[in-house]
């Protein structure tokens, strides 16, 4: 990444909605190609999509973080997280519910930047743990995590779209002291 290039890590607004969705849909379309259905990935639309954004947002549990990453005042990634969610219920640990950069920002820091700002805010807020489910074949979205301290558990839980079965695997990383 060209250094003359700051990411900024802020608080989502309502603003951010459809550019949210925008980087959603395309991070689906992109980072999944392959291991979902096609038909199911060519049928997302930014603007259904956004309209759930706005509605996740403003009803949101207030311990749901939604972050944007802004470079020269363009939101080119999104991260949310909060309680980790063990079936209906919440636990102590956090989860990382969702991480997604613009396709075309790959590899430029702004999902470690994302990754890094959540971390620090949920051992701020005196989480013990990070979870989160990545595809089981995401190799990409694995290696990832795996370089920012993350590791399978060994949990895996099934994942079904448009009648395919994808699997998920839960990665977890301790937070504070055990970096």
């Amino acid at each position: 990444m060209n250094d003359d290039h700051r990411i900024g890590i802020r608080r989502m607004t309502l603003a951010d909605c459809h550019r949210v969705a925008e980087i959603r849909v395309g991070g689906w379309r992109s980072a999944y190609q392959g291991l979902m259905p096609q038909s199911y990935l060519d049928a997302m639309d930014v603007a259904r999509d956004a309209d759930r954004r706005r509605a996740h947002f403003t009803g949101a549990d207030r311990r749901v973080v939604n972050l944007v990453a802004e470079e020269e005042g363009r939101v080119v990634g999104w991260a949310c997280h909060g309680p980790y969610r063990d079936g209906e219920a919440h636990t102590e640990d956090a989860e990382l519910y969702a991480l997604y950069v613009d396709p075309g920002r790959y590899g430029a820091g702004t999902g470690h930047a994302l990754l890094q700002e959540s971390i620090r805010r949920c051992t701020a807020a005196g989480r013990r743990r990070m979870l989160l489910w990545v595809l089981k074949d995401n190799t990409r979205a694995r290696r990832f995590y795996e370089r920012a301290g993350f590791r399978a558990d060994g949990s895996e839980e099934p994942f079904e779209v448009d009648g395919v079965e994808v699997p998920e695997v839960r990665y977890m990383r301790e937070l504070g002291a055990h970096r």
